[in-house]
């Protein structure tokens, strides 16, 4: 047995005592995580203690903030526990870990959520884990709530993530901003190497290379002016205090990769790039730099994201070996497009996941629509749950080409789906109470019967309404409004119908009382027509128009028979009763 316990008087933010028995971690590149967390929290010496760590012996040995990081990663140097390769044991054990990580400078749109589903989906299809990551580095064009409603928006969706910064988790924080120390000490250990370099070039000296390059027909580019610099001209630069970013130094000869859906890929990013930032000049880093090392710190196994990415990933690789570390498996997946083969763009206001949830969209109709458009799945049907999409879904089968979003389809999904919903009696059970809430809204002050808001009413509606309907708010439109409130039908209205108004309305209102309470939609539609035909000098179509307005004060609809139904006996007796005692006076 080896234990491993950490110790500081200024720690208790991170942990108190931090003790771990190492036969037991089954993922030390978790262990190693955890540790580098620690140190970074604190702000005064670190005590390390051991009773047996391999062929690693520190005990009781002070660390100095500048050294943290460092010191933590020398305790694993030996065979045991192999960090001088990085590799990372959660891939090679088999445990996934994959991340969505949007930036809150917007609100969740479709695009997003397809990529978060696909994470979803591949993290449960294999017993894994999935994270949410808000990359917010970008301070200045973050948007005020953003990153609460994102992860509102997945929760809606049914994809909540399993750590993120509102679940939390073991290796978190989960939001860049609060990763400032990692990514400053990773590019710092980048410049000790001779990987990146200190740039002190002004933002005008770039306005200029860009400009000419653009004058001269030629992609902008940076010049790598700085990487020439003298070890003396840096440090008297360094010397003056003034602005200055960090450039990774791009090499060339990349290795190729292979992509889950693209196959082998390699872009010599070197011989049509400058040297990139990884760390800006206000101390936050670059999207380069700051998601390769969150997804090698956080164990991300594999990386699945859109393909617009693609070809910055030989870059990355780059960076994972200049750091010594095990790039992930990488899966970028086609970009959705709109039917016409436009982008997606967030200016679209009916692309955000907020839109479809106030329009009465079901999460589960909206994830179907998705992924129905694409690929990636052994089927292409409407109706697919959720155990569906993960039982179903395969990388292999994932195309290289765009898939191209209807939103036109978005009824005809949410039908379906709202059909199996009504179905399901604990789904069900949640309609009804969201159905209740639209009708207090739409008709609170003119409702007469308080009745029509129980349960096995709206219950008796849903199921009548099954396969007509496409959203719950459907219900609560003009169209429906008889069913919640009393309509208002005049002498001339009926009277412009028939003139045996009083002979059909007793005849009816006889029949209807003499039913018992259970009605059906199949034995009314044979009775009333039977009924109708006792009618002296009416036909059977005016016959059906006046029960239909006198039930719902309305010339279209649903059958009269399943008006009836829907209303119930009683409330039937006293619709016909107000037909009855119509005059021209009333």
């Amino acid at each position: 047995m080896c234990v491993a316990v950490f110790t500081s008087a200024s720690v208790s933010s991170c942990m108190t005592m931090f003790s771990l028995s190492v036969s037991a971690v089954t993922s030390r590149c978790h262990l190693f995580t955890a540790l580098h967390r620690c140190v970074l929290t604190s702000n005064a010496g670190l005590t390390y203690s051991s009773t047996c760590f391999g062929s690693t012996s520190l005990t009781n040995t002070p660390f100095k903030q500048e050294s943290k990081i460092s010191a933590v990663r020398n305790l694993c140097t030996d065979q045991d526990c192999n960090v001088s390769e990085k590799t990372c044991p959660s891939t090679e054990n088999g445990e996934v870990r994959v991340r969505f990580a949007p930036s809150p400078t917007g609100f969740l749109h479709l695009g997003g959520l397809r990529t978060a589903l696909y994470n979803f989906i591949f993290a449960k299809k294999h017993g894994g884990t999935f994270i949410l990551r808000l990359e917010d580095t970008d301070q200045n064009r973050l948007v005020p709530g953003a990153d609460e409603a994102i992860e509102d928006m997945l929760e809606w969706a049914g994809i909540p993530p399993d750590e993120s910064p509102r679940r939390g988790g073991p290796l978190g924080p989960y939001r860049q901003s609060e990763r400032l120390e990692l990514y400053t000490q990773a590019a710092l250990d980048l410049v000790d190497a001779g990987h990146a370099y200190y740039c002190f070039c002004s933002t005008q000296r770039l306005e200029l290379l860009k400009k000419e390059a653009l004058r001269s027909g030629q992609t902008p580019r940076y010049d790598n002016r700085c990487r020439h610099l003298r070890a003396e001209q840096v440090q008297e630069k360094l010397s003056t205090g003034g602005p200055r970013v960090i450039r990774f130094r791009l090499r060339s000869g990349v290795e190729p990769f292979q992509d889950l859906v693209f196959g082998w890929n390699q872009h010599e990013v070197a011989q049509v790039e400058g040297d990139p930032v990884v760390m800006k000049a206000d101390g936050f880093p670059t999207y380069h730099l700051a998601n390769v090392v969150d997804d090698h710190l956080m164990g991300i196994s594999h990386v699945l994201r859109g393909s617009e990415w693609l070809i910055s990933t030989s870059k990355h690789l780059l960076l994972y070996r200049a750091l010594g570390w095990s790039p992930p498996t990488f899966a970028h997946l086609p970009l959705l497009l709109n039917r016409d083969g436009s982008k997606l763009s967030k200016r679209q206001g009916d692309i955000f996941i907020q839109s479809f949830q106030q329009a009465g969209v079901l999460p589960q109709a909206l994830l179907d629509l998705t992924t129905h458009c694409g690929s990636g799945f052994a089927t292409n049907r409407i109706g697919r749950k959720m155990e569906d999409l993960i039982s179903e879904f395969n990388p292999s089968k994932i195309t290289t080409h765009s898939a191209l979003l209807d939103l036109e389809k978005i009824p005809e999904f949410n039908r379906i789906h709202l059909e199996q919903r009504i179905e399901d009696e604990e789904q069900s059970d949640s309609l009804v109470k969201d159905l209740q809430e639209h009708i207090q809204k739409a008709y609170a002050e003119e409702i007469q019967d308080k009745d029509v808001l129980r349960g096995s009413y709206i219950t008796r509606i849903l199921r009548l309404r099954k396969g007509h309907i496409s959203s719950l708010k459907e219900l609560v439109t003009p169209c429906y409004s008889y069913l919640w409130v009393r309509p208002s039908v005049s002498y001339q209205q009926v009277a412009a119908l028939t003139s045996e108004t009083q002979h059909i309305a007793s005849l009816f209102l006889r029949f209807i009382e003499a039913q018992g309470e259970e009605l059906s939609v199949e034995a009314l539609g044979k009775d009333l027509k039977t009924l109708a035909k006792s009618a002296k000098a009416t036909k059977y179509r005016d016959v059906m128009k006046l029960l239909r307005l006198s039930l719902s004060g309305l010339q279209q609809g649903p059958s009269v028979a399943e008006m009836m139904v829907s209303l119930g006996r009683r409330e039937v007796i006293h619709r016909f009763q107000k037909l009855l005692l119509l005059s021209p006076t009333s």
